[in-house]
């Protein structure tokens, strides 16, 4: 049986979503995976060849010839590089639609392209980002309720790196750091090594929050009085994890073989160490939801958007990771 295609939603128009959308096509036009995108048609076609498909049925039979595109309508007037509120309601149709054809099993899984969280923000849109959004689109889909995200893996072949706190200032993330959220974050992010990347003993190492895990509590007792007890807790579950480790010596080549995944407790923990080692290719995926979801790591470029120069990498990456996830979970 031929796989489903994956959906793209279109994020910021203004951005490098539609260019880098038809880049990955062109890469992938030949050998898949098949994808489609959900979006403006007429912003699409400024990069490349479009066909407007009317169901997910038709994306396989003219993805080699052009980028299959099922028709939003008229996004609005776009500017290259700029990010209007006006076009918000366009972005959030299109990741509702996604969502949906997810739902309903009619596409393998969703890749979004970025969006501009002020420019929806400023539209009215009420959630800090994709990660939420995702999250409360899918609250009434069955999936089981101790492992429920939506949680944020950060996903490249190096590394892969869990924040427990990921929107918040940093001085709002380590006052709000608890013992639960940790032990949620790592539930969820086993079941998931488990899962969606086929590790059947998955190793997690938990970050500490303060420079040398607290030194003891020289310098802070988060550590040992937030992060020791879930990781505890974590081993009377039986997940194999350990730590706290300082942060500045988690992500070097032989601590790297240690673990499947790190947990960590800032955004910036996470973030910087994928980033520095795979920053064309690592993946955003949020794990802990009913339906796949990747999209790349990295935002909506608006400084080089409509240049001709933003690169696919991360998208092509998020794509096949994406695929890759949807035959793991398949019975």
């Amino acid at each position: 049986m031929e796989p489903k295609p994956l959906v793209l939603t279109m994020g910021d128009p203004g951005g490098i979503g539609p260019e880098i959308t038809a880049k990955a096509w062109q890469e992938l036009r030949g050998t898949g995976p098949v994808f489609f995108l959900v979006g403006d048609a007429k912003l699409a076609e400024q990069f490349g060849p479009v066909h407007v498909i009317t169901n997910s049925d038709q994306a396989a039979t003219v993805f080699a010839d052009a980028l299959p595109v099922v028709d939003l309508g008229t996004t609005g007037v776009v500017q290259q590089g700029q990010a209007r509120a006006q076009t918000a309601s366009a972005v959030i149709r299109s990741i509702e639609q996604a969502v949906q054809l997810a739902l309903s099993g009619k596409v393998a899984g969703i890749v979004t392209n970025p969006i501009h969280k002020a420019a929806l923000q400023d539209s009215g849109f009420t959630f800090p980002g994709h990660t939420e959004f995702l999250g409360n689109l899918t609250l009434s889909a069955p999936y089981p309720e101790a492992v429920r995200g939506p949680v944020m893996m950060l996903a490249a072949p190096e590394l892969r790196t869990v924040p427990v706190t990921i929107h918040q200032s940093v001085i709002a993330a380590a006052t709000t750091l608890t013992t639960d959220a940790i032990v949620q974050t790592a539930r969820v992010t086993h079941h998931a090594l488990r899962h969606d990347f086929g590790i059947d003993k998955p190793r997690l190492a938990i970050s500490g929050l303060n420079p040398h895990a607290g030194e003891d509590g020289r310098m802070g007792t988060e550590d040992i009085d937030v992060i020791m007890p879930a990781i505890n807790a974590m081993c009377e579950e039986g997940i194999n994890a350990h730590g706290p480790i300082p942060a500045d010596a988690m992500f070097h080549e032989r601590a790297r073989e240690g673990y499947d995944a790190a947990i960590c407790m800032l955004h910036d923990q996470a973030l910087i160490p994928v980033k520095t080692l795979a920053f064309d290719t690592a993946v955003n995926v949020t794990i802990g939801l009913p339906i796949v979801r990747t999209s790349p790591d990295h935002g909506t470029a608006l400084d080089i958007a409509g240049k001709g120069i933003a690169r696919a990498d991360s998208l092509i990456a998020a794509i096949r990771l994406a695929a890759d996830i949807a035959r793991q979970r398949q019975p």
